[in-house]
């Protein structure tokens, strides 16, 4: 497993990558270390090795950022959950940029509208930060709420995503 940092305007970006070029882990620290417990132990890497560029997702990464708010949509992700869980991660991956849902939205979209303290346990438990952009989720009152990252960077980037032009 290899992992690669950049830097973005609200701080580094790590991202930890499977060697089928999958997206394991990724956040909004400069320490692997935060990410490896995130992973799923059935994918956890006993080791990683850095390397300076991961081509395509350091790429998405450095264009997101910078604007093309649909540079993650193709990068490979490989997460495990349950089947709620993992239903609802793939649900985010369809949650367009400056259209974020709240928690009620998210559960009726992921299946079981009933479910939104599960909903909202699957943001929390997103290894895949950015890549499965649980950061479109929001309060059902509209307010912001909590992000692995911090309040400032889903500000951020929602505010990225409203003010950023689709390409």
């Amino acid at each position: 497993m290899i992992y690669s940092t950049v830097d973005t305007p609200i701080g580094p970006f790590t991202a930890v990558v499977a060697a089928d070029g999958a997206v394991l882990a990724s956040g909004w620290t400069g320490d692997v270390d935060t990410l490896i417990p995130l992973i799923h132990p059935s994918l956890r890497p006993a080791e990683v090795t850095e390397r300076s560029e991961l081509g395509a997702i350091t790429a998405a990464i450095r264009a997101y950022h910078s604007g093309d708010l649909n540079a993650i949509e193709d990068i490979q992700v490989d997460q495990r959950s349950g089947e709620f869980i993992q239903q609802a991660w793939k649900v985010l991956r369809t949650v367009p940029a400056g259209q974020p849902v709240t928690y009620a939205q998210f559960a009726d979209l992921a299946g079981r509208p009933a479910a939104v303290r599960a909903a909202a346990t699957a943001c929390a438990r997103n290894p895949a930060a950015l890549f499965v952009p649980c950061h479109r989720v929001l309060r059902t009152d509209g307010s912001i709420g909590g992000f692995r990252w911090g309040v400032p960077a889903k500000r951020w980037l929602l505010d990225h995503e409203t003010v950023s032009p689709l390409p």
